[in-house]
């Protein structure tokens, strides 16, 4: 077990920063004094004369109309409230005169006030008197020493004329222990914090804290490593077909087995085994790393050992301009194609019942793979009945249109190319009209511009095994049987793992795996 693994290292992190934050907060709220406070707030600063030079005037009724000097009047109500920890005693106010506080409103003159205060704290009420200094002056607003427990606040509707709404308002006054602060929230009510700006960074801390440990637990992979997991380099070569299976597995077998490397080099089925019979004859040890996968058996002639690891499925497919409808092609068709007796599509409206798609005069472009491919060798034995390909290479990129194609298709009957791979013979058939190739089913699927080829009306599906002939078994070839211990007899056994045949399932193949009659 790694005891310092950076998962280990991250959850015992959180949890000490957890139990030293729970720690400080209780020191936090037991030792360091907790401040007294007295907030303000401006709720309400609006014009109720019609001299107004900012904002808009308002419509009025009635007394506003008759007042005096009331022109350019306003009427400001402001919100007093203890929003510390504890409460404030009449005796917590430091100013040396009878009153509290002292509301100053630049540029304006106070004319009247009225004093609100919130149910059940009509206590508040006794403290607003002159004898306790309650009163007002110019610009000045007198406020009383008024003891206000927790979160108890009350509200001051303040008449003032001489100057316009917006003009700056502040409060004046000490506090012991504590300060008077203008409050910058908008909510005319709001109830006070239950918890202080310490304790609140503190518990946002914590959360903080649990969430990272969650996502630790929950994202972290618990799948078991591979059973023997090799350490070294291995090359895997051969099939472009099943490339995509084994670069997913590779990483995931390099991703849970510390210390391997592989590397994947498709470059067709034919180079690949070949590739691995040349090593073979020249260094026993340098072949010892190396697995050839092949779409089909091609082994055996040069002696080397073959394991079946999936059935295939491949398809014919067309540009994605030719629609020949859900009985796509009969084999007989495919062979006249191969043959070169078939020039444009028209032709072979003539042989198509009824009611099917009618095909476009699109002169027909062969896209094969080269001699070293699977892909092809199970195509000639499977869907051609064993016949080659009769009609000749014309044209190196496919395009009748090309010079050199148009000087050989006066000696051929149809324009035909040779690519080395099966996404390349892909890409060319969705961008070349009239284009006809074959593939691995998986990757012309999700292939755009290309269309997937019925044969005998049969879709090319694992699910039709019984009726579709164009299949074939993916082999994996090592020269002489993989040493034990070795990374290629690591990477094979790990082919036939739960997990790994799942991969291949999901990308469209049937494994080869113990009591799968698929490949027998």
């Amino acid at each position: 077990m790694q005891w310092w693994s950076a998962e280990n290292v991250v959850a015992v992190g959180t949890a000490v920063l957890g139990i030293v934050a729970s720690g400080v907060m209780v020191w936090f709220e037991r030792r360091v004094p907790r401040r007294k406070r007295i907030g303000y707030r401006v709720q309400m600063d609006n014009p109720i004369g019609d001299d107004v030079r900012r904002g808009r005037a308002n419509v009025r009724l009635g007394l506003f109309d008759e007042a005096p000097d009331m022109s350019d009047a306003t009427l400001v109500l402001l919100r007093v409230e203890n929003d510390g920890s504890q409460g404030i005693d009449r005796d917590d106010y430091t100013g040396p005169e009878r009153h509290g506080l002292t509301a100053v409103f630049s540029d304006r003159t106070v004319r009247g006030v009225s004093v609100t205060q919130p149910i059940d704290t009509d206590h508040l009420m006794d403290h607003f008197t002159p004898e306790r200094g309650f009163g007002y002056e110019d610009n000045r607003l007198r406020v009383p020493r008024v003891p206000l427990n927790r979160g108890e606040h009350y509200k001051l509707l303040v008449l003032l004329s001489g100057g316009d709404v917006g003009r700056p308002i502040r409060m004046t006054g000490g506090i012991r222990d504590g300060e008077v602060h203008p409050n910058r929230s908008a909510t005319p009510d709001e109830i006070p914090p239950v918890l202080s700006p310490a304790a609140r960074i503190f518990t946002g801390l914590l959360i903080l804290s649990v969430l990272v440990l969650a996502t630790i637990v929950v994202a972290r992979d618990d799948t078991p490593p591979p059973l023997g997991c090799r350490t070294g380099s291995l090359t895997v070569t051969g099939s472009t077909a099943f490339a995509p299976v084994i670069e997913t597995l590779a990483k995931q077998y390099e991703k849970d087995c510390e210390g391997a490397d592989i590397r994947v080099e498709a470059r067709g089925s034919e180079a690949g085994v070949a590739g691995l019979g040349a090593t073979g004859a020249r260094s026993a040890k340098e072949a010892r790393s190396v697995i050839a996968f092949s779409d089909g058996p091609m082994g055996d002639r040069l002696g080397l050992h073959g394991e079946k690891i999936a059935l295939s499925v491949f398809t014919l497919v067309v540009n994605d301009g030719i629609d020949l409808g859900a009985r796509g092609l009969t084999r007989a068709e495919v062979e006249r194609l191969y043959r070169g007796e078939v020039r444009r599509w028209s032709d072979l409206n003539a042989s198509r019942p009824a009611g099917l798609p009618r095909l476009p005069g699109l002169p027909v472009v062969l896209v094969s793979r080269d001699a070293y491919s699977g892909t092809r060798q199970i195509f000639q034995e499977r869907v051609l009945a064993g016949a080659w390909e009769m009609t000749p290479t014309t044209s190196l990129d496919c395009d009748p249109l090309n010079d050199k194609a148009v000087a050989a298709a006066a000696r051929a009957p149809v324009t035909r190319c040779e690519l080395a791979s099966t996404e390349a013979v892909l890409d060319k058939v969705a961008a070349q009209p009239g284009a006809l190739g074959y593939s691995e089913l998986t990757l012309a699927t999700g292939h755009q511009g290309v269309r997937r080829v019925p044969l005998d009306g049969v879709a090319a599906s694992v699910d039709h095994l019984d009726r579709y002939p164009y299949r074939g078994v993916e082999y994996a070839y090592t020269y002489r049987s993989p040493a034990p211990g070795s990374l290629a007899a690591g990477f094979l056994a790990y082919l036939d793992e739960g997990t790994s045949q799942d991969v291949i399932r999901e990308q469209g193949h049937l494994p080869c795996g113990r009591g799968v009659g698929a490949c027998g």
